[in-house]
């Protein structure tokens, strides 16, 4: 019996979420108010105290800190950033490489650190595989592979299909792409230990304290309102739900199972012995991880938006998308067909309409911001905080000259509108890898490249 929803699988294997911290109870001061307690909020405010232990840090979350991606996501450590061509269309490939290599170095960080405050986060550092499975998926792979390569990314290689099944064997491969700069993690163990050591280093956490209105020196909750100089939201996907930013970024849902733990003569036969991360190069992609106890957890695209954008409670998942990701599952490894799905669950990530990931501080008003990751949050999150810190304590670094620091995008069209064009290009993609699957042509086909124009992402 699949356990749907409880937040994540990730809460099954660490237990159920903490007793809460306290709430803000009254009105408050602070150096710096930190509004979210993911990913983003955590590392800014870790860093923030690292650097100058005298900051009065707040950080306040709606739930509890994990309760959002954070807490749901894959758990790919890796090097992806998003909206990189475009930032070299606008600053130039030097400016875009720099980038590059800050999120190749930034996989590095997150585990140095976990290290260093003693977070055992499952991590197994046996980079990432993204693999290709019909001609047409070969062509993007290998001009993918090639673009890598010339933006820096150290350590790629290039796999035939015999190569590929050597490593992972994926029913149907024809070729594959590996990179070392990516790691496995528990996404929970992480955040959850990373707000354990900001609360070492002095951090305030109020959980169970929602934020309702982001201005300019002040943080309103229905308990309390925070004043500082400097207030910066961290909410990735949850944050349409603050006043004035419902078209901000789209909460675009995303979806998982995991297995039941496979034994040792079944993991002989699929190979991974490596546990790199694994991912494809469809347009509906996927995203799977071999998690420390031996199962497969994989992700893709169920119900990709809610109406209004709106979000889940506790991550439960329609029975179709539990169905159609188990049906991937059994594609590429026809030999788990009858294998268990022991959990599913859902969450939403942030996605610009440009689909470029930004870090963003106003020196006037001291509103700052980081997020629209599409996906890629569990490293970048790391180096948009990291920014956010040299931002804030306003010293020029190379951070803070990264092409994507002060990026500003249009808002997201109204309702009906943004509803209709999202599942209208979800369901192009999907029809577009359906036809690359059954003509075997080589290139990929008029109607991706027409989604891929409408939405933003080229």
């Amino acid at each position: 019996m699949t356990i749907n929803g409880g937040i994540s699988f990730w809460y099954a294997t660490t237990g159920s979420p903490q007793p809460p911290r306290a709430p803000l109870t009254a009105d408050a001061t602070a150096d710096v108010v930190i509004v979210g307690g993911g990913y983003t909020g955590l590392w800014t405010a870790y860093y923030l105290k690292r650097a100058a232990p005298d900051l009065r840090v707040t950080v306040l979350e709606q739930k509890f800190c994990g309760y959002g991606a954070s807490g749901r996501n894959g758990g790919w450590l890796y090097n992806g950033i998003a909206g990189r061509d475009r930032y070299a269309a606008r600053h130039g490939h030097d400016a875009a490489r720099r980038l590059q290599h800050a999120m190749n170095d930034t996989v590095t960080e997150v585990i140095d650190v976990a290290a260093e405050e003693g977070i055992d986060a499952d991590v197994h550092r046996g980079g990432v595989l993204e693999v290709a499975r019909t001609p047409a998926q070969l062509t993007r792979l290998r001009a993918f592979h090639a673009a890598e390569l010339a933006y820096g990314d150290t350590g790629r290689e290039l796999h035939d299909a015999a190569a590929t099944r050597a490593r992972i064997d994926i029913a149907d491969a024809v070729g594959s792409s590996w990179t070392p700069h990516g790691a496995r993690v528990h996404p929970l163990k992480l955040v959850r230990g990373l707000a354990a050591a900001c609360e070492r280093l002095g951090v305030t956490l109020h959980e169970s304290t929602p934020v309702t209105e982001i201005a300019p020196r002040r943080a309103v909750t229905p308990y309390g309102t925070v004043r500082a100089p400097y207030v910066l939201r961290c909410t990735e996907g949850f944050t349409a739900a603050l006043k004035g930013h419902k078209r901000t970024w789209l909460p675009m849902n995303s979806s998982m199972i995991v297995t039941a733990p496979l034994p040792p003569a079944v993991w002989e036969q699929l190979g991974w012995q490596d546990a790199p991360l694994l991912g494809d190069m469809a347009h509906a992609y996927m995203y799977a991880q071999r998690t420390a106890d031996d199962r497969i957890a994989i992700g893709g695209r169920g119900v990709p938006y809610r109406f209004g954008s709106r979000t889940d409670n506790d991550g439960r998942t329609q029975p179709a998308t539990i169905a159609s990701l188990t049906a991937l599952l059994t594609a590429f490894f026809p030999l788990l067909t009858g294998t268990p799905v022991t959990h599913a669950w859902s969450g939403v990530l942030g996605v610009p309409r440009d689909w470029c990931a930004t870090v963003t501080l106003d020196a006037t008003t001291g509103l700052g911001w980081a997020g629209g990751y599409v996906g890629s949050g569990v490293a970048t999150a790391n180096l948009a905080a990291r920014t956010l810190r040299d931002l804030v304590l306003g010293d020029p670094t190379e951070l803070t000259t990264l092409p994507w620091v002060h990026h500003r995008v249009r808002r997201w069209e109204p309702e009906p509108f943004r509803w209709l064009g999202v599942h209208a290009l979800y369901a192009a993609y999907r029809e577009a890898d359906r036809r690359e699957a059954a003509t075997h042509r080589p290139t990929t086909t008029p109607l991706a490249r027409l989604a891929n124009h409408i939405s933003g992402r080229s």
